[in-house]
């Protein structure tokens, strides 16, 4: 039992903190019987305590005069370490999220999370690649990133409703990430009252969250603390100047909370410019209020967002060859005529729609009409859909109007008596319509049939009777159309299928069409795939009986709409993608948002949408990332109809612009502006005054000006934005940093023999059923248990069908599915964590490892040293915000010399064996007099004069500048706000005084607002100087171990070593010159990389590319035995199976070489315990090749 006596400065002493280790610091005595004991822990917090006597029980003092005794379990502290390099597995892998990911990221998604997202701290950015281009793998990336390094727990996605479960099956398949939509059944099952405070990773729908104030104050209270808050489609949230004042919407003050509630705040959308620097600037004060404060004023407000926001452009992304992404695409306008009888209905339900809008213009009650005036669009839009939906549409409001009418019958009113026909109806505004436009696809149809059948301007029962007997009246017109079979349009689309699904094209079509509906390049074949987008259900159900009727099969036709639930939403898009026999896949806007059609590369629209961003959501499900074939999409336009010349107009503008500028214009349909007004405004306009020539031909003016070549090259430009551009070069830079981390990553195969060895060792059981899948039969209680202490995902289950550790192995065809086992899968995550506990105080107490390749006798000592940077800014606990954090391995020798490894070396020595001297006896040996006190410090002095300067430089370079640039941007934009309120304040005194007071605003009013903005500015360069004040901790020795050369044992007479003697320095610089020298005369460009001690010792760039070969290097003289290859040269070969190369240098006598290379020279990773593997040299020249 140790005495209190025994606690001396430097003394390692147990049983103070419950799972590590402390050392002394210093004490000082109360008398004889207690102590204040000073003490730092591993992690190098220094802390104190009282000591009585009684406590002599519970601490232990592991050493008393040496600093490290190295007589920890050797086995037990290699597994130790390996736990503790995975906990921080971040620091040592790259690239960890990529690789615990089922995702194969491209190269513009690698640099957005890597290069633009994760550097900054805290986060405050807009990705704004454009549609396609993958942003939730990027935002997924990003959370599991985030969550490795410990800098995340509490996770919102904001997005709208129709993307909500959209994002919650790609996060959860491919990131494992098990986030929760937030409903309102969760909200009031609640069991603390507040479904946030349960939750940590959370959906939320952006409507939901907009309208609903109880559930924002939930959302903000101050228990509940979100690292990190991302916003899809985020340009919903923005705000607009409109006469002068700001227009604030729900959603804009929504984003604002969000922006107050949040460290990291991520904005994700591809339109967040609408042409109108003022409303850029509001919306980019969701980011940064003090950057962007106040009314933007042209020529006085100007800024430079790069720092904030990246774009890329869809046309200029490429792939890892340094190809493009993605192919052209192009669209196709088919216009027709209607036949006489579709005429006469279409003009008598035009007129009907024009003198309802009129009706519900002169209404007193303004948001009544705005419900009309809804209800009347959709009801001409289903008549541009098809016979069908305009007869079931107006057969459905006669029907619902005429219950109306007899309700209002039977109260016995007068037929001149008022009634409120607005009361059951929802009050519609234009945030109303778009949240309706958001919501899921069957949420939107019951909101719009519940609007488009009840609403009425109808004020008495003479008025609604009048207007059920003009229903009555289109609604026969309606059927006889309907029986007639006669459909202009559907003519056209069937003589399109039949031209695309034909085995051979005739020479001269019968009637020649002057747009060339089917281009040659689209090759006829009845294995031809084709989407086809309608807006209405009952067009969907028409065409679906045509096209079946007119191909011969019912299998031809897959349907998706928004009444489907999602497992036959996703059987329908899977029948399409994979079954030969479907042809034709006929769609609502269900599938406009969140579905991949790429196995189709053809596209009708036979309803044009009135918003032009949905043009571009539809065609971006075929022309999206994994597409190879040159996309086309045609535009059924019916002619001579009001709507339809107006749209005529927009695609013939918009196939010349595309003609001109390319495929890039169908990026900013979104972005179009017809003179500060949406397209459905002109439609609706057209519809109306369509036959007063002036107004046509104003609307055809409005169209083409939007389409001016330099408004459209300035939307493409995007020049108030941050352009981001991706040339070859860069994306072979990129390649090169992915295949180094590749190469040394610790999924799968580090990940893998540690948990085999850790999780047995705990009592687990995991048994191989298929290569590399296992079955976990037995997961112990303890494991368990310690995920309910630690996780914050999906529960440790208490057995596993399978496991995996591959992302390959997750779901082979024909096996049962795997879980994907990875850091922060909560098994792996609790079984390191309970290693750790129960063996974490091996790494002070050190061990002795043994380096079979070492035939010297001189021993070496390698410390484990972290190292954090930290800036003044306080954290929610009261410490220092560390802003960076890295690892390294210290070597020191006999000489007072000291390196740094780049791997984890102790995974290539092994134990001493229970035969072997054991370290008492070694530590006596005079070749270890050398191995004293100040061991540990010399450790620390060399990171503090190599490693630290060059991480504080690296950290320091980007941080400041960012704040630099941050800081200047703020005090420009505040201090013009000061002097101009400021200067306001003066003008209305002064008009104050001589009795000129202005109505809306006071000088005290203007004063409060300018000294408002000082303590603002104020308050913000405090913070920015806290962020700037950047400082390094100390290094800190979180272990250690001494490494015993084989040599050393043999020669104190221990048990002879087996492995051959390793190559003698010389020899191996002379195999890896030779090897240099073949590999240029191959034409590649290698770097001898054997001192970093990365696991192999060449990197040879094949020139153009930025790929890389890795070569480990072996040199031995002819009719060797054997070849010795440690552990970890054989788990890198096998990171990178496809880019590894073993080159044999095979010496002669007569000192001439051969260079023999060997591909794949490994097949599987060695057991955990095993650190090196003797491979029969005979063995390996026969399945050597020629260099190439």
């Amino acid at each position: 039992m140790s005495r209190l006596e025994d606690l001396r400065p430097n003394a390692a002493v147990k049983g103070i903190l419950p799972d590590a280790m402390v050392t002394v610091v210093t004490t000082q005595w109360f008398g004889s019987e207690a102590l204040e004991l000073t003490y730092k822990t591993a992690a190098g917090k220094v802390a104190n305590e009282l000591l009585y006597r009684h406590d002599e029980a519970r601490f232990e003092v592991v050493e008393a005069g040496r600093p490290w005794s190295f007589d920890g379990d050797g086995a037990l502290f290699r597994l130790v370490s390996e736990a503790h390099r995975i906990r921080l597995a971040h620091l040592f892998d790259p690239l960890l999220a990529v690789h615990a990911s089922l995702v194969d990221p491209l190269p513009h998604q690698i640099t957005a999370v890597y290069e633009s997202m994760l550097p900054r701290q805290p986060l405050r950015f807009l990705l704004a690649d454009d549609p396609g281009a993958g942003k939730t793998i990027m935002a997924g990336l990003l959370i599991k990133e985030l969550i490795a390094r410990g800098d995340l727990q509490r996770c919102l996605v904001v997005c709208p409703g129709s993307l909500a479960e959209q994002w919650q099956d790609e996060l959860y398949r491919r990131f494992n990430l098990p986030f929760e939509i937030l409903t309102n059944d969760k909200l009031e099952a609640a069991r603390t009252g507040n479904w946030f405070f349960e939750t940590n990773l959370v959906i939320a729908r952006l409507d939901k969250l907009s309208r609903n104030e109880d559930v924002q104050a939930k959302l903000a209270a101050p228990e509940i603390q979100w690292d990190l808050v991302v916003c899809d489609e985020a340009h919903k949230m923005s705000a607009t100047f409109f006469s002068g004042e700001v227009k604030y919407t729900k959603r804009y003050k929504l984003g604002q909370l969000l922006s107050q509630i949040t460290r990291h705040f991520l904005l994700m959308t591809a339109t967040p410019h609408n042409g109108k620097e003022e409303d850029f600037q509001l919306f980019m004060a969701l980011l940064d209020g003090d950057r962007f404060e106040g009314r933007f004023r042209d020529g006085v407000h100007v800024t430079d967002v790069s720092d904030l926001m990246r774009r890329m452009v869809k046309e200029n992304l490429l792939k890892f060859d340094a190809t493009p992404l993605f192919p052209e695409r192009i669209a196709h306008t088919i216009p027709y005529l209607l036949s006489d009888p579709e005429a006469r209905l279409y003009t008598a339900v035009t007129d009907y729609v024009r003198g309802e809008f009129n009706r519900a213009e002169a209404l007193q009650n303004d948001k009544r009409a705005g419900t009309v005036g809804f209800a009347l669009t959709i009801l001409q839009r289903r008549l541009a859909s098809s016979p069908e939906a305009i007869y079931q549409s107006l057969r459905r409001r006669r029907e619902r109007l005429e219950k109306r009418l007899r309700e209002e019958e039977q109260l016995q009113r007068g037929a001149q008596a008022v009634f409120d026909t607005a009361a059951s109806l929802p009050a519609m505004t234009e945030e109303d319509i778009e949240d309706i436009e958001d919501s899921p696809d069957d949420e939107q149809e019951a909101a719009v049939e519940e609007v488009v059948d009840q609403a009425t301007a109808a004020r008495t029962i003479a008025e609604l009777q009048a207007e059920i007997l003009t229903l009555t009246g289109l609604e026969a017109l309606a059927l006889s159309v309907r029986r007639s079979g006669e459909d202009r349009k559907w003519r056209e689309l069937a003589g399109l299928l039949t031209e695309i699904f034909s085995n051979a094209r005739t020479t001269q079509p019968a009637e020649p069409d002057p747009a060339g509906p089917v281009p040659e390049s689209v090759a006829a074949s009845p294995s031809q795939k084709l989407v086809i987008f309608t807006e209405q259900r009952d067009t969907l159900n028409y065409l679906e009986q045509r096209i079946t009727t007119l191909l011969g099969r019912k299998d031809a036709v897959v349907m998706i709409h928004g009444g489907m639930g999602r497992e036959d939403r996703m059987k329908a898009q899977e029948a399409f993608r994979h079954d030969p026999t479907v042809q034709v896949l006929v769609a609502t806007d269900a599938a406009g948002e969140g579905i991949n059609l790429q196995r189709a590369h053809l596209m009708v629209n036979y309803d044009l949408p009135w918003n032009p961003n949905r043009l571009e959501q539809r065609f971006g499900r075929i022309h999206r990332i994994g597409q190879t074939e040159v996309c086309h999409l045609w535009n059924l336009i019916a002619e001579g109809t009001r709507e339809g010349e107006v749209y005529r107009t927009l695609l013939e503008k918009l196939d010349e612009a595309r003609k001109a500028l390319g495929g890039q214009v169908f990026d900013v349909l979104g972005k179009l502006q017809f003179e500060g007004r949406p397209l459905r405004e002109l439609l609706i306009e057209a519809i109306r005054y369509g036959e007063e020539p002036e107004v046509r031909g104003r609307l055809t003016k409005v169209v083409e000006n939007a389409f001016n070549r330099s408004q459209i090259q300035d939307l493409l430009e995007e020049r108030a934005l941050a352009h981001d551009a991706m040339d070859a070069s860069r994306v072979h830079r990129i390649r090169e940093d992915m295949e180094r981390a590749d190469a040394r990553r610790l999924q799968p195969h580090y990940i893998e023999s540690f948990f085999l060895e850790a999780f047995q060792r705990l009592g687990g059981t995991a048994k191989q059923r298929e290569s590399r899948r296992y079955e976990v039969t037995h997961v112990p209680p303890p494991v368990r248990n310690r995920d309910r202490l630690i996780g914050v995902g999906e529960p440790v289950m208490p057995r596993y069908e399978r496991i995996a550790f591959e992302k390959a192995l997750v779901a082979p065809q024909g096996q049962p599915p795997a879980a994907y086992v990875f850091p922060g899968h909560p098994l792996l995550d609790a079984t390191i964590d309970l290693t750790l506990e129960r063996h974490r105080d091996l790494l002070r107490r050190g061990t002795v490892l043994v380096d079979e390749r070492d035939s010297g006798t001189s021993p070496r000592v390698l410390f484990y040293l972290e190292h954090s940077i930290q800036d003044a800014v306080s954290t929610r606990a009261g410490d220092r915000r560390v802003v960076s954090k890295r690892m390294l391995y210290v070597e020191l020798n006999a000489a007072g010399e000291s390196r740094h490894l780049q791997y984890a070396p102790y995974l290539d020595l092994r134990p001493l064996e229970s035969s072997e001297p054991d370290v008492a006896t070694i530590l006596a040996r005079p070749e270890a007099a050398w191995i004293a006190r100040e061991l540990e410090t010399k450790a620390q002095a060399h990171a503090i004069a190599t490693i630290v300067p060059a991480h504080i430089a690296d950290v320091r370079g980007r941080t400041i500048e960012r704040i630099d640039k941050t800081e200047a941007a703020v005090k420009d934009r505040l201090t013009k706000e000061i002097n101009y309120w400021d200067h306001r304040a003066e003008e209305l005194r002064l008009q104050e005084r001589a009795g000129r007071a202005p109505a809306r605003l006071n000088s005290e009013e203007a004063r409060k607002r300018a000294d408002a903005l000082q303590s603002r500015l104020e308050k913000r360069i405090e913070e920015l100087r806290l962020e700037r004040q950047l400082s390094p901790l100390p290094p800190v020795v979180l272990g250690g171990l001494l490494v015993v050369p084989a040599g050393l044992l043999a020669a104190m007479g221990g048990q002879p070593t087996m492995a051959v003697a390793p190559d003698t320095q010389a020899s191996a610089a002379r195999a890896r010159a030779a090897i240099m020298e073949v590999e240029r005369n191959l034409g590649f460009d290698p770097i001898d990389r054997e001192t970093d001690k990365l696991g192999y010792d060449i990197e040879s760039r094949v020139p153009g590319t930025g790929k890389l070969r890795f070569i480990e290097v072996k040199g031995r003289l002819a009719g060797g035995a054997t070849i010795t290859v440690t552990r970890n040269e054989i788990l890198y070969s096998l990171n990178k199976p496809d880019d590894f190369i073993l080159g044999i240098v095979e010496f002669h006598d007569d000192e001439r070489h051969t260079v023999h290379y060997v591909r794949r020279p490994f097949q599987r990773e060695p057991d955990f315990g095993v650190t090196s593997v003797n491979y029969d040299f005979a063995e390996l020249l026969a399945r050597a090749e020629t260099p190439r």
